[in-house]
């Protein structure tokens, strides 16, 4: 979104400027300009814990750790999202058709899906997602029991 463009009613999109004073360097190059982490030195690759990730950048919730998988691929991957949360794009950059996730409320760039890998999860889909683009909340209630 250019700084002159509004957001729409009830939103979380902000201008570059604005995204720029509340992320860090690497998180605006990864959520804003849809970069990438290098594989295997994310934060969330090998967490495991319960809870829910969020949005980076506004705080969404976006995956709750019952969809977290080990898929070997370097960053966090999940095989569904909170429904609503994820809006899925064609991306055809690098000369491949690929499918981008991004946060439906902000529009941040969390990573891309892949189909028909033969994963033995409910979706046979891996949200790989980049660990810069989350937040992890543990779920208080599940430490409890």
């Amino acid at each position: 979104m250019s700084d002159s463009a509004a957001p729409a009613p009830g939103s979380k999109a902000k201008s570059d400027s604005e995204w720029r004073a509340v992320l860090n360097k690497e998180q605006f190059r990864v959520l804003r300009e849809k970069g990438t982490e290098r594989a295997g030195t994310g934060e969330y690759d090998k967490h495991y814990e319960e809870g829910v990730y969020s949005c980076a950048a506004c705080g969404t919730p976006l995956y709750k750790s019952t969809t977290k998988f080990k898929s070997g691929c370097g960053w966090p991957a999940f095989f569904d999202a909170i429904p609503g949360a994820v809006t899925r794009h064609e991306d055809r950059t690098f000369g491949m058709t690929r499918t981008e996730i991004t946060c439906t409320a902000c529009g941040g760039h969390l990573g891309h899906v892949f189909k028909g890998e033969g994963f033995d999860t409910p979706t046979d889909e891996r949200h790989c997602v980049n660990s810069i683009s989350l937040n992890f909340g543990a779920d208080e209630n599940a430490k409890k029991e």
